[in-house]
């Protein structure tokens, strides 16, 4: 154990980081549990990521205003077909997520194919890179983020429609995955969502916010401790968090602050 890996200039950004993503994964999270679509955001983390590995493919300089913009397009093209699926099939929408999801990863492991450090991209892609964020990178998915807390609390997502959800949950999505990578994306998405299932309104949302940042400030501590891979050890202590939230007393039921269509 080694006390002196807590070092808060590397921990610090790196918790920032998480509790940003936890702003828009949990009330994003909560609809998608409710809705029974669980698999969509490793389907829109994943287009995001082809977009960003097609942009790195065509030569475009790494983590620059072209990258982002590749990713966005990507995934708001994925958000496009999620809602028109919907119309058509909506009793195979959670397949067709599926189905989309694994496409956009075997395209994504196709591109790297020829790419000596195809291997690493792709780790990087899954297992994202939460130590070493930096300013920049914490500035972007702030304003990001800020946006579509007040879009999603202001009702404006909700005046687009079906789109809208899938607009929002995309740039949602693609803001974070390049950070903390699509394993930590789904885990802050769905297990502060399955810890609150038994409770309901304003309390449901608190409790989720707190499983979300003492798994982040656990996971983050007990890999710097033992020297532990970050992204594995934080979904573990989410999960762990996510339990003991489980133990707690039913509350009342109180207004919900957040509803999409």
């Amino acid at each position: 154990m080694n006390w002196s890996a807590l070092d808060w200039s590397i921990l610090g950004p790196a918790l920032i980081a998480g509790l940003l993503v936890l702003a828009t994964h949990v009330p994003l999270g909560q609809q998608v549990l409710d809705r029974g679509i669980v698999f969509i955001d490793l389907a829109i983390a994943q287009i995001a990521g082809l977009g960003v590995i097609g942009a790195d493919a065509l030569g475009l300089p790494e983590g620059g205003v072209a990258v982002q913009i590749a990713a966005v397009s990507a995934a708001l093209l994925g958000a496009w077909l999620l809602t028109w699926t919907e119309r058509r099939a909506p009793q195979q929408q959670e397949a067709l997520i599926g189905v989309m999801f694994i496409l956009a990863a075997c395209a994504g492991i196709l591109l790297l194919s020829g790419n000596p450090h195809g291997g690493e991209h792709l780790k990087e892609l899954l297992v994202g890179q939460i130590l070493w964020v930096n300013t920049t990178q914490l500035l972007w998915l702030a304003g990001v983020s800020a946006l579509l807390l007040v879009s999603l609390w202001q009702g404006w997502v909700r005046r687009l429609g079906r789109f809208g959800f899938y607009a929002a949950f995309a740039l949602a999505v693609t803001a974070s995955v390049q950070l903390v990578g699509v394993y930590l994306v789904f885990s802050s998405l769905i297990i502060p969502a399955l810890g609150t299932r038994q409770h309901s309104g304003r309390r449901r949302y608190a409790i989720a916010y707190g499983i979300g940042a003492l798994g982040y400030a656990s996971g983050l501590a007990l890999s710097a401790l033992f020297d532990l891979p970050s992204g594995a050890v934080i979904v573990w202590t989410l999960a762990a968090c996510a339990l003991l939230a489980g133990r707690l007393p039913r509350g009342r039921t109180g207004s919900t602050p957040l509803a999409l269509p």
